[in-house]
């Protein structure tokens, strides 16, 4: 007779195995979130401004989440993936205020819109949860394909707030001003 599997979490020590300075581990990947500083940054690829992002990740009460693990896929400058460009980085949130920062450089626009696709994990999600970061008064948003079908109400929890020279991102996993998650 075949039975159900129970389902599992990304376990008590996600943080361990992917991020090991956040578990106090010595080892950390140099440039591991620095895209456009990194040796396969953006100088090879075409030119692009380097650009700061940085946010919080918080739970339906506003609380920080302290041990998320992040991804960030991009394009580079001209819309494409590959090439010099790495356009692929993760970090993890700080275990006190739940903050990330990528340095990386502003992508062009793929079929739509300028975006950067997010990947996030922690312990108790089954699944990785996938969103998307859009630059604020960019012109191609009002018709990017997939901004496009999300609630008009909700499309605003994907814009990053443009602050100075850095792009802020918070993502909220529950609660008023949820994020838009994607099911990919």
């Amino acid at each position: 007779m075949l039975r159900e599997t129970p389902s599992q979490t990304a376990g008590p020590y996600l943080h361990i195995a992917l991020l090991p300075a956040q578990a106090g581990v010595s080892y950390r990947p140099v440039g591991a979130n620095a895209l456009a500083s990194s040796p396969l940054g953006f100088q090879a690829a075409a030119p692009a401004a380097p650009i700061l992002i940085e946010g919080r990740v918080l739970d339906g009460a506003g609380a920080p989440c302290r041990d998320m693990l992040i991804e960030l896929w991009q394009a580079d400058g001209t819309g494409h993936y590959g090439g010099a460009f790495r356009g692929w980085a993760r970090t993890g949130t700080d275990f006190t205020t739940g903050h990330f920062q990528f340095e990386t450089i502003r992508p062009g626009a793929v079929m739509g819109a300028p975006h950067i696709a997010f990947w996030l994990a922690a312990r108790g999600l089954n699944m990785g949860l996938h969103t998307r970061m859009y630059f604020p008064d960019d012109p191609a948003n009002d018709t990017d394909p997939v901004l496009s079908r999300v609630d008009p109400a909700r499309r605003g929890t994907l814009l990053a707030r443009a602050e100075g020279d850095r792009f802020v991102f918070d993502i909220r996993l529950q609660g008023e001003m949820e994020t838009v998650f994607f099911d990919v």
